[in-house]
């Protein structure tokens, strides 16, 4: 094998360390042996692909329970929508949508369960209520006292890449080098947090595909998955699921007509080395986590053949 095909099998096969995070109900993740699949939860009337869908405790509960008989690993629920140009929830009523919920859920599905918020008062409740981990869409930027509730629950910490806030993020989604500057601002969330006193070990790191990001931005940072986990050495999450960008090759579609697209860019997020894909389709994306972490395997073993 020459230096241009190793390099082509390396692109395809990126390597993936494996982590241990630790959880505060028992157990912890193993990241790294094979993808994880975290399933949305959105409890919100407003989100963009799914907005309205669970209304009502029941209709969550049984969406929920669904997913974790379709084998999803973690469930990600939430109670306000982060879309761009979404209206910010007061923590009252965000907690008031979760709260019922989670309440149910904990010990009765398998699967771990996130609390998708930026608001410390919220992630609070939700972790007294059995949440395991604390899924920040603002990297610490929004309510830093995230960080503090996080050391006391020993939740793990999901710091993902933005900038501004969801009515003016676009503005914000100016790059000359997007790998290059995601990378370092996950890294100065990264020194918040343990500032702060969160352990690094607690830490996973989420690119943020669509937030802040054009299409070709939210391109490259997917494409940027190895590189970003080398430089933070950090396990890796992604949510590329029926977003926007997904119309640079699909074309004019609507949120729930991108499933395959989203297919796709699951099956390239496994081979480019996450450990967690978040995803609202659990039953198809869990088969093609499936399918794309054996080729992996198989890479790695024709790799170490030679």
């Amino acid at each position: 094998m020459d230096d241009s095909e190793k390099r082509l099998q390396t692109l395809f096969c990126a390597p993936r360390h494996t982590y241990d995070v630790a959880l505060p109900h028992g157990g912890g993740l193993r990241l790294g042996e094979r993808t994880l699949v975290m399933g949305i939860l959105n409890l919100t009337p407003d989100s963009f692909a799914d907005g309205g869908r669970f209304q009502g405790p029941q209709a969550a509960i049984a969406a929920a329970e669904a997913m974790d008989a379709a084998a999803v690993d973690i469930i990600d629920v939430g109670g306000e929508s982060t879309r761009p140009g979404a209206d910010p929830l007061t923590a009252d009523e965000e907690i008031a949508r979760v709260v019922p919920v989670i309440r149910r859920l904990a010990g009765r599905v398998r699967a771990h369960l996130s609390i998708d918020t930026y608001k410390a008062d919220v992630a609070r409740v939700a972790l007294a209520e059995g949440v395991s981990i604390v899924n920040d869409i603002s990297g610490l930027r929004y309510d830093p006292t995230l960080a503090q509730v996080a050391i006391e629950a020993r939740a793990a910490l999901v710091l993902m890449h933005t900038r501004g806030r969801s009515r003016d993020m676009y503005r914000e989604a100016v790059y000359d080098d997007v790998p290059a500057e995601v990378t370092r601002e996950l890294e100065a969330s990264i020194e918040v947090a343990v500032a702060a006193g969160v352990a690094r070990s607690q830490i996973i790191v989420d690119p943020g595909i669509g937030f802040a990001k054009r299409p070709e931005h939210s391109l490259a940072a997917l494409a940027a998955v190895p590189r970003i986990a080398a430089a933070l050495d950090r396990p890796v999450l992604v949510g590329p699921s029926r977003k926007s960008f997904l119309q640079a090759a699909l074309g004019d579609r609507k949120p729930d007509e991108r499933t395959w697209g989203t297919a796709a860019a699951v099956a390239s997020a496994v081979l480019l080395g996450v450990h967690i894909v978040r995803v609202h389709d659990v039953p198809q994306m869990v088969d093609v986590v499936r399918v794309a972490d054996k080729v992996r395997e198989a890479l790695e073993a024709t790799s170490n053949e030679q």
